[in-house]
Formats: C-alpha cells, structure tokens, sequence
C-alpha cells in the first residue's frame, strides 16, 4: 500500500501518536520512500517542501516513533544512525563505500552461540549488520 498523508494520519494514530503537521510530514518523508534514512536526511526532505522543521522537532519526533515501535533505529557505527520505516524482524547489508542500507530477511539467518543471559533478562532481538565494499 502506498503511503500517503492521510493514510499516514491514521498509521500515527493507531501507535497513539498526536498527528501533527510535522510528524505527518516526517513520517511521509521516511515511509513514502521505504529506505533507511538518517535524522539529516529526513531533515532535508521534509524542510525542501516546509522550511519550518527544526532538527530539534525531527529528532524527538524519531525518539517518539521508536518508543512507540514504528520505526527501527539501525546504528552502523556511532556517527552513522539510519532509521528504518520496516519495524519488523530483520537484518542488514551496510555498504561502506556507497553508505547505503539493504534489508536481508530474517528468515534466511541462523543464529547460534548466544551468550547466557543475566538472571531475569529474555532476548529481545539480535541486530546483524553485514559490512560489504566493491571487491
């Protein structure tokens, strides 16, 4: 389904998020695409078409989709955070010449040799990032 400002609205909603102008915007500029964009990137977008947004706004509207489970953030090393609009289960090819991220399904990946864990704890989910450059 394509997605589109209204549609959007709703998808906001149903994670109890208060759908302002700006979270529609921002949303609209991370899932209308479907890629991996960082906080910079979105910034961009959204501000070509509404030169109101602040970094600020754009950041805490980020932390407030992740909390609220609607988007992914994929960390491929501490200056370079992506935000990923597919929230489920997943990993990643991380292009270090080109800067891109791919998806890779789940279900083609195995995972054995996990450490215990602490008393108390479950695994919420395990994160690969696959590392490729031009051979």
């Amino acid at each position: 389904m394509p997605y589109t400002r209204d549609n959007l609205t709703e998808v906001l909603r149903r994670h109890d998020i208060n759908p302002t102008h700006q979270r529609i915007e921002i949303a609209y500029a991370l899932f209308s695409r479907g890629e991996h964009l960082s906080a910079d990137q979105i910034l961009a977008i959204v501000n070509d078409r509404h030169s109101e947004t602040s970094k600020a706004t754009v950041y805490n509207t980020l932390n407030l989709f992740l909390e609220k489970k609607l988007v992914r953030e994929v960390i491929v090393d501490p200056s370079k955070v992506f935000y990923d609009p597919n929230p489920s289960p997943h990993h990643h090819f991380y292009n270090v010449d080109t800067g891109e991220l791919a998806d890779i399904d789940a279900a083609g990946i195995e995972v054995h040799g996990l450490p215990a864990l602490p008393d108390g704890m479950v695994t919420e989910g395990v994160d690969i990032i696959v590392r490729v450059r031009a051979g």
